[in-house]
């Protein structure tokens, strides 16, 4: 899925807020040059235009919804809503927490949603042949073939392990060993407290080892 072919197909960004400032704001000259400069710098509070948001964050979202447990076949569709959502919402973004945490609460939230409605699906219904993982392909070594199949299947395997974890422990060890977060952070996104965190990412760091281990025995077992 290609991003700019996906950032046509979703409404305008809205006027107001969201349209740069006039060029003639920035035009000032002699005493009022340090007023003006001031005046045109960026707002760190205010939110980007929403096609810079895509174009910067989307492989950021992709592999979020797949490391959170969003099929393949569902993925794209998962992205279109998460920026559907931030194209509606984007006003409202105040600075009170980075931008990152607050796009990842959205993904958490269609992330939740996309599994729910899979839980109710057939399984013929999911088989569809998988996407492209940005995260995959990114890279100067992916023009190599070599590496770029050895990236692959260690991404497939991550998700395999993955998929060993229950929704709670998957959702804060994604958030915590793979995006870096804080507790505090991971908190504010899942809507629990920080206590939970720490005592949910303990359970999960044990599974997930557990895990490893198992897919270590039956690589070990295949070879011989």
């Amino acid at each position: 899925m290609a991003s700019s072919g996906a950032a046509s197909a979703l409404p305008p960004p809205r006027a107001g807020s969201l349209a740069a400032p006039p060029a003639d704001r920035c035009a000032g000259a002699g005493d009022r040059a340090a007023a003006e400069a001031a005046a045109c710098a960026p707002d760190p509070a205010r939110p980007p235009r929403f096609e810079a948001l895509y174009d910067e964050h989307f492989a950021f979202v992709w592999r979020s919804l797949r490391r959170l447990g969003v099929a393949d076949a569902a993925v794209d569709d998962a992205v279109q809503d998460v920026f559907l959502v931030v194209h509606r919402r984007l006003a409202e973004f105040e600075g009170r927490s980075s931008l990152k945490t607050w796009l990842f609460g959205i993904v958490l939230r269609v992330a939740r949603a996309h599994r729910r409605a899979a839980l109710r699906r057939r399984p013929s219904e999911l088989a569809a042949a998988a996407s492209a993982d940005p995260e995959a392909v990114a890279g100067p070594e992916a023009d190599q073939p070599d590496a770029r199949t050895e990236q692959a299947e260690a991404v497939r395997i991550l998700y395999d392990l993955l998929d060993e974890l229950d929704e709670e422990k998957r959702e804060v060890i994604v958030l915590a060993e793979l995006e870096q977060m804080t507790a505090p952070a991971i908190a504010e996104i899942a809507g629990i407290n920080v206590n939970t965190v720490y005592s949910r990412l303990r359970a999960a760091r044990h599974d997930f080892e557990q895990a490893v281990l198992r897919h270590r025995a039956r690589a070990t077992w295949r070879c011989k």
